[in-house]
């Protein structure tokens, strides 16, 4: 009869190779999980990852040796596309980038350094481009949405004469109307692109008018709202069409204001050069 110190010996020995072998059959069993998932392709579409072979997320083996699954890198990439998607600014967003805004003479250095100096401080602050038409205003303040997208913000892109039109045909309309304002109202940065623009020799309506200050106005109250302004009128024009919507929007980007003098040499798609848009 053995000692039962010598039974206990090879009772815990026993108990341990057992263990040992139930550990190593749980991790094989959770690599073949993982060799088997991440070696399934995805449907992801807009790039080619070659890491997750767009599925937009791989597994690992995470804490206690279990399987888990994270998002890959390109995700990063393919929200910043989803973001330019809805932002409405896809098919100009690659030409009008800060690199490709040519600077030749001093009145586009300043105004390319404005827009900028926007973006390293633009909490609490409005950017509005006023004046020529053709000198670029639009160029920058989509330059200026294309690296807020970057750095992971919501944006909308709002032409106004398109849009005033539409919001207007459903003012009567309560829940179509407010569910219409709140997606401009609320999102993290709205660029308005020629704003108040009418007709030749038309001044904005009172309809116009009332559409214009309901939005600014809700924007001009919540300081972490990015508002991004390009428009034909100068700031004190803007003022004489309505004080109380061109006073919120110059005393919001009032250190970003950029007023270009009218002028034909300023307007590029006249003289056949730069990237004025």
């Amino acid at each position: 009869m053995q000692p039962v110190a010598a039974t206990l010996e090879e009772l815990m020995l026993s108990i341990k190779s057992q263990n040992m072998a139930s550990s190593f059959d749980r991790a094989e069993y959770e690599k073949r999980r993982i060799d088997n998932f991440n070696e399934v392709p995805g449907t992801l579409t807009g790039l080619d990852c070659t890491e997750c072979l767009n599925r937009g997320h791989s597994a690992v083996l995470g804490r206690g040796g279990v399987m888990v699954v994270r998002d890959c890198k390109c995700m990063t990439a393919r929200r910043t596309l989803q973001r330019i998607e809805r932002s409405g600014l896809k098919d100009i967003i690659e030409d009008c980038t800060f690199d490709s805004f040519l600077t030749p003479k001093g009145w586009q250095v300043q105004a390319k350094q404005t827009a900028r100096d926007f973006l390293q401080n633009c909490h609490g602050s409005w950017f509005y481009a006023g004046g020529q038409v053709g000198s670029g205003k639009t160029h920058l303040c989509a330059a200026i949405v294309g690296e807020l997208l970057k750095q992971g913000k919501a944006a909308r892109y709002m032409l106004w004469r398109d849009e005033i039109v539409s919001i207007k045909a459903i003012v009567n309309d309560e829940d179509r109307y407010s569910r219409r304002m709140d997606e401009l109202k609320r999102v993290e940065v709205l660029y308005i692109d020629d704003f108040f623009k009418t007709e030749r020799g038309k001044v904005p309506t009172t309809g116009d008018i009332n559409v214009a200050f309901e939005l600014l106005n809700y924007r001009y109250n919540n300081k972490s709202l990015v508002t991004i302004i390009s428009c034909e009128s100068l700031i004190d024009e803007l003022l004489e069409i309505d004080e109380a919507v061109g006073s919120r929007i110059y005393h919001r980007s009032r250190c970003y204001c950029l007023a270009i003098g009218k002028d034909q040499e300023k307007n590029y798609r006249l003289c056949g050069g730069g990237k004025g848009v």
